[in-house]
């Protein structure tokens, strides 16, 4: 799970998303061996109080079985923060647990393009690659590189994808 692509496309389809729930249901009856949530760790400098709310997010995601978090991290740049890293470990974890033979079925949640070239890889290998998405964000090439798709909507994922209660603003 790229954990920035589906936060921000849980955004921006107003949804409150479970983690562990949506990968127990993207798994279905087939085996888990693991879930892996890719993230750059908001540093205090950045944001206090998102820093807080992420680590006690984080904190409920490390206690939860088969479940790993892979952490990258934020730059600060001339122009802002940087995530770093994520997308290359998660890239590179697929590539090389597929080359070992440490599953048959990747579920890619993400909509992130730069992922495609993994995604590739992995299906040369011999592998299948499922890819999970928020429609909204969705790279076409990584819709080549995948095998099959799963589209996030809250009417099919009700335990997992919640809708979030927009305040009405009385002008």
């Amino acid at each position: 799970m790229d954990g920035s692509n589906l936060y921000h496309g849980g955004k921006r389809a107003n949804v409150r998303i479970d983690v562990p729930k949506l990968a127990e249901a993207l798994i279905g009856d087939r085996e888990q061996v693991r879930t892996y949530y890719y993230v750059a760790a908001v540093p205090q400098e950045m944001d206090k109080e998102g820093a807080k709310a992420q680590q006690q997010f984080l904190n409920r995601l490390h206690s939860t079985p088969y479940l790993d978090v892979r952490l990258g991290r934020m730059e600060k740049r001339s122009s802002g923060w940087e995530e770093k890293g994520v997308d290359a470990r998660l890239a590179s974890d697929m590539v090389f647990m597929a080359a070992r033979d440490l599953y048959d079925v990747a579920v890619l949640v993400s909509g992130d393009g730069d992922l495609a070239f993994a995604a590739q890889a992995v299906k040369d290998l011999g592998k299948h690659v499922e890819n999970a998405y928020f429609k909204k964000g969705r790279s076409q090439h990584l819709i080549k590189s995948c095998d099959s798709f799963i589209e996030l909507k809250s009417e099919n994922f009700a335990d997992c994808l919640k809708l979030e209660q927009r305040l009405a603003v009385a002008s």
